[in-house]
């Protein structure tokens, strides 16, 4: 095969990993998909090793919010055409990111102190309410492995969860926490809104 025709290729194949792991390292930075409980936790017990001991149960939850996502788009996609299906997760990933874009009330948070499936859970129910799930939706419709998919992204989430809790919790403090939360939330938005606009040109 020519080189270019090769580069072509390989860049065809390995875009999509890549845009995967970013997208968990984006999700990663928003301190409403986990990395806030994680510092809290290691504040509350005094242990470092506390925030470790959080992000297991976290990317557990992120996971299963991808996984719910991949078997609902298959089975839809059982009854309707891959073209079809493109526009339907456009739209309700563009409806989602204006929503976030013009959504001003931050999650309430109650207690603090809870178990690794409590934890699990929660985290289950953010990345679902933030749309994590649905946002890797468009690389399902794309000759993926759905394992594949999940496990890249959530890595992407994982890594950079566990940097940014771990810098908080060692360096920070929450003393920036509102600031950051509006800056993260504006631009989980803008991300929302960029993928709807390609997910109809995924091939």
């Amino acid at each position: 095969m020519p080189l270019p025709l090769l580069l072509t290729d390989m860049t065809h194949h390995v875009w999509p990993w890549g845009a995967l792991l970013l997208l968990g390292a984006v999700h990663g930075i928003n301190p409403g998909m986990g990395w806030l409980f994680a510092v809290a936790l290691g504040m509350q017990r005094q242990q470092r090793s506390a925030v470790w001991r959080a992000l297991l149960p976290l990317a557990a939850g992120h996971a299963a919010a991808i996984a719910v996502v991949a078997v609902a788009v298959g089975m839809v996609g059982l009854v309707i055409s891959l073209g079809a299906l493109r526009w339907i997760i456009a739209g309700v990933l563009l409806g989602l990111g204006v929503w976030k874009l013009v959504r001003t009330q931050h999650p309430r948070w109650g207690g603090m102190t809870v178990t690794s499936g409590e934890l699990a859970i929660w985290s289950f129910l953010m990345a679902t309410a933030h749309g994590a799930g649905l946002m890797v939706a468009p690389f399902l419709l794309m000759p993926l492995a759905g394992i594949g998919v999940a496990l890249v992204h959530t890595a992407g989430y994982l890594l950079v969860t566990g940097l940014v809790a771990v810098i908080v919790y060692e360096r920070l403090g929450l003393r920036l926490l509102g600031r950051a939360w509006f800056n993260v939330d504006r631009l989980w938005a803008g991300a929302l809104i960029a993928t709807a606009a390609l997910t109809p040109l995924i091939a």
